[in-house]
């Protein structure tokens, strides 16, 4: 049995990524960091660290005497984040596809199964088990490949959420991971790579409508 010890700072950006996922922080907000470490009882250095990670994640822009700010969604990052997904992950699921065996299928059903849970939840998680569910696709593909997805799903996230605010989102979202996991099951690689291109496709194009209004 392996134990995963939590930092405060781990902990601390867990929090702070949450409220911005969930729009409690809004866009363009000023990071008040005595306020928030005054909330969570930790200190400016673990706090440091989790804005400094949040920033890498695309969530948090800083600057000189001004401190973090929660970044705006934008359709350029939208379009420039998805495009690369596009242009990586259909070919890396479908590869992993062929290379999986029963305890990734098994990781795979169980990822689903929690995502599906989560979308049933009134304010559920869904964006971080959305995540679970697209990387245990590409685990058992090369280790660098897998890396690179990890990167982009990241940030992706917060677009995620945006995406499936609209009513019935997530119902769709439920329907082309069954068909993607299923042919990815099968080894079927050619139908996951065609799939998954059109399921983030999909998002990307939905996408592109909800950040114009």
């Amino acid at each position: 049995m392996s134990i995963v010890v939590r930092t405060l700072s781990d902990q601390t950006y867990e929090i702070v990524r949450g409220r911005i996922l969930t729009g409690a922080m809004a866009p363009g907000a000023a990071v008040r960091q005595d306020t928030i470490a005054g909330e969570l009882g930790v200190s400016k250095i673990p706090l440091r660290e989790a804005l400094s990670r949040l920033e890498q994640d695309g969530l948090l822009s800083s600057y000189p005497n001004r401190g973090y700010v929660v970044r705006p969604a934008s359709t350029e990052e939208a379009a420039e984040v998805f495009a690369l997904r596009l242009k990586l992950e259909p070919g890396a699921a479908a590869d992993a596809a062929r290379k999986a065996g029963p305890v990734d299928h098994a990781r795979a059903e169980a990822a689903l199964a929690a995502l599906e849970a989560e979308l049933s939840k009134p304010g559920g998680d869904h964006v971080t088990f959305n995540h679970a569910f697209h990387m245990s696709l590409v685990q058992p593909g090369g280790h660098i490949t897998v890396q690179l997805v990890e990167r982009l799903q990241i940030l992706s996230e917060r677009y995620v959420r945006i995406h499936l605010e609209p009513l019935g989102r997530d119902e769709r979202a439920s329907r082309e991971h069954r068909q993607i996991l299923d042919a990815w099951k099968a080894g079927d690689g050619a139908t996951v790579e065609a799939l998954v291109a059109e399921h983030i496709q999909g998002t990307l194009d939905d996408l592109r409508q909800q950040l114009a209004g």
